[in-house]
């Protein structure tokens, strides 16, 4: 995937430049800009199965992890066509490789990819779901070769872990993670962290890389909701 991101550190957008022929997976709504001959199809986001079956899938999926029930695909008709896209929510833009590694991606942070990566849902433990945001019942898996964009709340940030010993991350700012790392969704210190101020954490082991946004968009959304006139 050919793609130049803009100059912006606070809303950037990515511009893709494609090949006739060539095929990318998009967030529904993503699209800011074509150039060129496109053509943009949207789907159900049922991972290769068809019909009801797919539909139930998508609907599933849709249901328990967040997960938009629609996927869109872009397909170029033309040589040197560009679609330009972006995330709901300002922030950093940045590319998974898939292949060698495999990642795991919290909900709302796929913005697109190469027509051959492919993902499935993986469950979590019920107890773990039930606590945190972290893809409810399920998160996605990632399965390559090929690149994936994603977005970040703010700025980004990796950690690298190299077994020596585990790291908590609050649920909320968790974006991707490396699918070879054992993770448990627990309780921060407190009642539900109201003595500290936090709630869900992510404790992760083992070796691998975690990406972190450096904003909580839920805490902003509380935030805001503070200045909105209350009926």
């Amino acid at each position: 995937m050919n793609y130049e991101l803009s100059d912006s550190t606070f809303a950037p957008i990515a511009k893709i430049y494609l090949q006739q022929g060539e095929k990318i997976q998009i967030e529904p709504g993503a699209m800011v800009y074509e150039l060129g001959e496109i053509e943009l199809e949207g789907h159900m986001n049922s991972n290769g199965k068809k019909g009801l079956g797919g539909a139930l899938s998508a609907l599933g999926r849709s249901v328990t992890s967040g997960e938009n029930f629609f996927i869109s695909t872009a397909t170029a008709h033309v040589d040197g066509s560009i679609i330009a896209i972006a995330p709901a929510a300002p922030g950093k833009i940045f590319a998974l490789d898939i292949g060698d590694e495999n990642w795991r991606l919290n909900t709302e942070t796929f913005l697109a990819s190469e027509e051959q990566v492919t993902y499935q849902m993986k469950r979590q433990k019920l107890s773990g779901a039930l606590l945190g945001g972290t893809g409810g019942l399920f998160v996605m898996e990632t399965s390559g070769p090929g690149k994936i964009l994603v977005s970040a709340f703010g700025d980004m940030e990796k950690i690298e872990l190299d077994g020596s010993q585990p790291v908590i991350i609050d649920n909320q700012h968790v974006i991707a993670w490396s699918s070879s790392l054992d993770y448990q969704i627990k309780v921060a210190s407190g009642t539900f962290g109201f003595k500290t101020g936090e709630g869900v954490v992510n404790e992760f082991h083992g070796r691998g890389s975690i990406y972190i946004q450096t904003r909580n968009l839920a805490s902003f959304a509380d935030h805001i909701g503070t200045f909105l006139p209350k009926s």
